[in-house]
């Protein structure tokens, strides 16, 4: 099936004839909601198309008063308490989708959370132990990579299940959680919606997940191309390479600097054995001229030796020599084609022979000889921390001896380490698309390290560290006429060889929005957020690498890591209200306790790997490091932030902004220069010539004057102003555009009384629940938006808006409501 098949909700029938302002007569376009439950992972050829019907919205533990309480007390981590004591963590009364899930309690374990239930619709969908659902207790679909624990995430908890549904979703946990976020999509209305079927095991998603990092998550492309150059660049070189023309993708770009020597500082997690065996089985491509088998060890044990044997037969040995203690070490063994081809996978089998102790092992990277090329086609990766990944493989081990984690050093050379850093940081990736130059970034950031060629495994792109390793990315790329790759060379150091592979494919830029890598680096400064993505427009923010070089000296008593006591939050649309508020840096990387792997010591910075959440690497002093550096990565695909009229996305450096580093960050999104969302009137209630401009009427109102602050950037700033509560009918009338395709709500209020709930009519049709369970005494301002479906809008060139506060619910609060239309026009030649 061709590419451009794998599309998102398609816009609806285009209007036949000129409307009646005031009536609906046609069919209207809807906006694209974008894929829903298990199609965001099975369509993610689709992640260019835009997704003007939804808003992305996220419930956490953040603290209220703006200060570090983000889950500590658990002051903030209880929406409120069922009868039962039952913690309720998220709420909605709309159509919907769950997307995202994390918890952390202590480093090792979200045991004492106790009992998650998840109801859908009214009905329960998941139940049970929440550390037995993240170990993957429960089954598919909840099972690595969907769901992750500690030891995965080094101090997480994550559920990465997407769960829709038509009317209604509630969460509670049976005990306080502490630290949690739960990230919901919010929808217009239940168009292509089907409420998640737990019996639905998704296993080809879960096959595809676990891929990870290897193999392109995307659908076979028909007809794609593969264009190859060479690389040889002087300081202040570019090399230039025009994409086939014609309205296609960029499907893949693989790009290998075989000078560029692979960063020294490593942690990781192993095992060893004595008399005895390890066994594993490991993916190959069938069309494979021969096979490598890649072996990480600690050559600290003097003399080990074992057999290396495939399906049953041997083909080598594994040896090491003489003792070399506090380093890291790598042996290759070729398998001749005789022995792998036509084959897809093998059972490697490794026996023990002889040592002065006993043999270990850490990971294996299994290449595939394609084309005279290697190309990684698997890694296993072994150890305590690592028992989901050596699961999938089929991995045992026999007369164990040892488990636990090692942080040493490869022997490499510290003018080549240098020489590769500045490589990496100093040569960039120029893409320019239909004469638009949208991605301009570090090789090393965009494929995912910062700080080195560290391996980086991520769903949409990679580093594999051995010997000239390939750096690959598969973000779709779409242009609609043509596209030229440059590499531009701003280092010091010549680029004595190399290649570049970009392989296109047939697309279209329907509904889409180009790919984008925006990225910046400097210094912190005080007070104010670090800017992952600042942009106008319509687009899909889909996620980041970030590096971060810590300035805390040593011997202070400021932790070397304190940079990290920095939330996220993403205002969507010229919001003041953060959409997502986060709850620490590690945190958003869906980590904890300054990623910490609580198993072997409280070891803290130790670099993990999950399709959508990793920190690539931790360097201490050494290699360009001048203190603690850490270099972490972040997808967001169920809950990719969808924005119509712009997004700002930043993270607090340290609690409020405080603590000294020097960041760089590659924030990958799609996009287009003009808006979706386009503001048609206002309805300023605290204003008298608007209230009747507009008509506005309210029963059982009550009016005063508000002096407080919004959460996130500004909750030191005090705005004073106007404000309404309503316990009867709310009216007025708004102009909107003739030609929208539904209608934003966005309203400012007093949110100092959580669970306000009204129904929402438009000219006297009930389109909706505008719920807002959130509440904050301190930081009072709110704003906050309801989607207002096409088939209530369309053709009207005005609406009469009427909200109906529930029985029950506190006063409806409103400063102003502004009225967007949702519009389809073409962007700007």
């Amino acid at each position: 099936m061709p590419k451009s098949s794998f599309v998102v909700l398609a816009v609806g029938l285009v209007l036949a004839l000129l409307l009646i302002p005031g009536q609906a007569t046609a069919t209207p376009p809807v906006p694209a909601k974008g894929p829903v439950g298990w199609q965001t992972y099975r369509s993610l050829s689709a992640l260019p198309q835009l997704r003007p019907g939804e808003q992305v919205k996220q419930f956490s533990s953040f603290d209220r008063t703006g200060d570090n309480d983000d889950g500590f007390a658990g002051t903030y981590s209880c929406l409120r308490h069922e009868p039962n004591g039952a913690c309720v963590v998220a709420e909605a009364h709309s159509p919907g989708e769950i997307s995202s899930m994390w918890f952390t309690y202590e480093a090792n374990s979200v045991a004492g959370i106790g009992q998650i239930t998840v109801e859908l619709d009214g009905r329960v969908v998941l139940q049970g132990s929440l550390q037995d659902i993240v170990n993957g207790a429960q089954g598919a679909p909840f099972v690595w990579p969907l769901v992750g624990n500690s030891a995965d995430t080094m101090g997480g908890s994550v559920i990465k299940v997407p769960m829709p549904y038509t009317s209604s979703m509630r969460i509670t946990t049976q005990n306080n959680p502490h630290f949690y976020h739960v990230t919901y999509r919010q929808f217009a209305d239940a168009s292509g919606v089907r409420t998640f079927d737990p019996s639905d095991k998704a296993l080809d998603v879960i096959q595809r997940l676990r891929g990870y990092g290897i193999r392109d998550p995307k659908p076979p492309a028909v007809g794609s191309k593969t264009q190859d150059t060479g690389i040889a660049l002087a300081p202040g070189a570019a090399l230039t390479l025009p994409a086939t023309k014609g309205s296609r993708q960029i499907d893949e770009l693989d790009l290998r600097l075989p000078q560029v020597v692979a960063g020294p500082d490593v942690y990781d997690d192993g095992r060893a054995f004595g008399p005895g065996s390890s066994a594993f089985d490991a993916a190959i491509a069938p069309g494979n001229q021969g096979v490598r088998i890649t072996r990480r060890y600690d050559p600290g044990i003097a003399d080990q030796h074992a057999s290396l044997s495939v399906d049953g037969k041997q083909v080598g040995e594994w040896t090491s020599g003489a003792a070399q203690p506090g380093s890291w070490a790598d042996q290759a063994i070729e398998i001749p084609a005789s022995a792998t081809a036509g084959r897809s996978s093998l059972r490697v089998v490794n026996t023990f022979l002889s040592s002065s102790l006993d043999f270990n092992e850490f990971s294996y990277e299994i290449h595939s000889k394609i084309g005279g090329q290697w190309v990684r086609t698997d890694l296993v990766d072994v150890g305590p921390d690592h028992v989901s990944d050596e699961a999938v493989h089929g991995y045992r081990v026999i007369g164990a001896t040892w488990q636990g984690l090692r942080w040493s050093r490869y022997p490499v050379d510290a003018a080549q380490v240098a020489s590769a850093d500045a490589l990496l940081n100093g040569l960039r990736l120029r893409i320019t698309f239909d004469g638009q130059t949208t991605v301009d970034a570090p090789v090393g950031e965009f494929f995912g390290s910062g700080l080195g060629k560290y391996g980086s495994r991520t769903l949409f792109q990679s580093i594999d560290t051995t010997e000239n390793g390939a750096f690959t990315s598969w973000w779709p790329m779409p242009y609609a006429k043509n596209a030229t790759i440059e590499l531009v060379n701003t280092s010091n150091v010549p680029v004595t060889a190399g290649s570049l592979d970009v392989t296109t494919a047939p697309s279209t830029m329907d509904g889409a929005g180009y790919f984008h890598a925006t990225w910046h680096r400097g210094d912190t400064v005080p007070g104010q957020d670090w800017n992952f993505l600042a942009t106008q427009g319509r687009g899909v923010f889909y996620g980041v690498t970030t590096t971060m070089r810590g300035r805390i000296p040593p011997g202070t008593d400021v932790h070397p890591m304190s940079f990290l006591e920095g939330d996220e939050r993403m205002y969507p649309d010229g919001s003041a209200s953060p959409a997502m508020h986060g709850t620490g840096s590690e945190d958003f990387y869906e980590s904890g306790w300054y990623f910490q792997d609580a198993r072997d010591g409280a070891v803290e910075g130790v670099p993990y790997a999950m399709p959508q959440a990793g920190l690539v690497s931790h360097e201490t002093g050494a290699d360009g490091c001048q203190n603690v550096c850490l270099n972490a990565y972040r997808l967001l695909m169920a809950d990719a932030v969808s924005f119509g009229n712009g997004v700002e996305f930043d993270i607090e450096h340290g609690d409020q902004s405080a603590i000294p580093a020097n960041y760089s960050s590659t924030a990958y999104w799609y996009g287009l220069a003009t808006p979706s969302l386009s503001t048609s009137d206002v309805v300023d209630i605290a204003d008298d010539q608007s209230r009747a401009l507009h008509g506005y009427s309210a029963a059982g109102e009550n009016r005063t004057t508000l002096t407080s602050t919004f959460e996130g950037k500004n909750d030191k700033v005090p705005v004073t102003g106007g404000v309404t509560a309503a316990t009867g009918p709310i009216r007025f009338t708004a102009k909107v555009d003739q030609t929208n395709q539904g209608l934003r709500l966005h309203r400012v209020s007093d949110q100092r009384n959580a669970f306000q709930r009204a129904n929402v009519f438009i000219d006297d049709r009930l389109v909706g629940e505008w719920y807002q369970p959130l509440g904050n005494a301190f930081s009072r301002w709110l704003e906050d938006s309801f989607d207002v479906p096409a088939w209530a809008t369309a053709g009207k060139a005005a609406v009469q808006v009427r909200l109906e506060p529930l029985a029950g619910a506190p006063a409806w609060s409103g400063a102003r409501y502004t009225v967007f239309s949702q519009t389809d026009k073409p962007p700007a030649d």
